[in-house]
């Protein structure tokens, strides 16, 4: 078997053999690393920032992180648990911690590792805005989309080799216009819009978790209309960029929270803060 074939081969039993389920969408995802391996590096890694950076404790600001993170982290496992997902979370580590910074960011490591920075504190405005991110944040390490990112970048790795190996044999322009071509259309064609998917996914998931909590959904929209007049228009067009635009959250946002009331409202909850 020759080395082209030997490398398709072997991707193609990497992917099949390598497949989580997404409890929140049931549908079959990337894992080509488990998170026996990720989530110890998150863990550490998640340790050294908090040790390079200015972490801010006591504050009332401080203080509201800790405590939507924790009511959020709860309705995760009231939502996990009443849909037959009993210990999903045994290995998550949960840490919310407000870090000072200027830049309008908050992430979520895989495990349930969180950073909140104080740039976003403006833009989020109350604590049901900071639930609305906190939300997104926490659903994008419940879906396990770090983990399925690592595993499509080195489906990436082995595609690339193997369109280098395939054109090997050509004159070395073919071999540029072939790389250049395979570099284009898997940013643009797969790899940025796998990331937009994610950030879609985290959004619906996260507006559920945040009405379980008790925040209002409706209030999601209202805070991405708030950093769309923050960006000031400068974002890049949405097929360039690793997020939907602005426009496309908040009309989703929108026609998605009538679902996560009713989503809230099975758990007995149907009041809002």
């Amino acid at each position: 078997m020759n080395t082209r074939k030997s490398i398709v081969l072997l991707g193609t039993v990497l992917l099949f053999m390598s497949c989580a389920t997404n409890p929140f969408t049931g549908k079959q995802t990337l894992a080509l690393v488990p998170n026996s391996q990720i989530l110890p590096m998150a863990f550490q890694q998640y340790n050294q920032f908090l040790g390079e950076n200015k972490v801010i404790k006591g504050t009332s600001d401080a203080q509201m992180i800790t405590r939507v993170g924790q009511k959020i982290a709860k309705a995760s496992e009231r939502w996990l648990n009443a849909n037959g997902y009993q210990g999903y979370l045994k290995d998550y580590k949960w840490e919310y911690n407000l870090v000072e910074d200027k830049n309008v960011n908050a992430w979520c490591m895989p495990g349930g590792k969180i950073v909140f920075y104080t740039g976003i504190l403006p833009i989020a405005k109350n604590e049901t805005g900071i639930a609305a991110v906190m939300g997104h944040e926490v659903a994008h390490a419940l879906a396990n989309h770090g983990q399925q990112r690592m595993s499509a970048g080195q489906i990436q790795q082995v595609a690339g080799a193997a369109t280098a190996i395939a054109v090997s044999g050509k004159d070395q322009k073919t071999q540029q216009i072939v790389g250049t071509a395979f570099g284009l259309g898997s940013q643009f064609g797969v790899m940025l819009p796998f990331s937009r998917s994610h950030e879609t996914e985290a959004d619906r998931i996260g507006l559920q978790l945040m009405a379980i909590a008790g925040y209002n959904p409706d209030e999601a929209a209202e805070l991405w209309k708030r950093m769309k007049a923050n960006s000031g228009g400068q974002a890049p067009p949405e097929f360039m960029s690793t997020h939907p635009s602005s426009d496309t959250r908040i009309a989703n946002l929108t026609a998605w929270a009538p679902a996560a009331r009713a989503e809230a409202k099975k758990f007995g909850v149907t009041t809002f803060k």
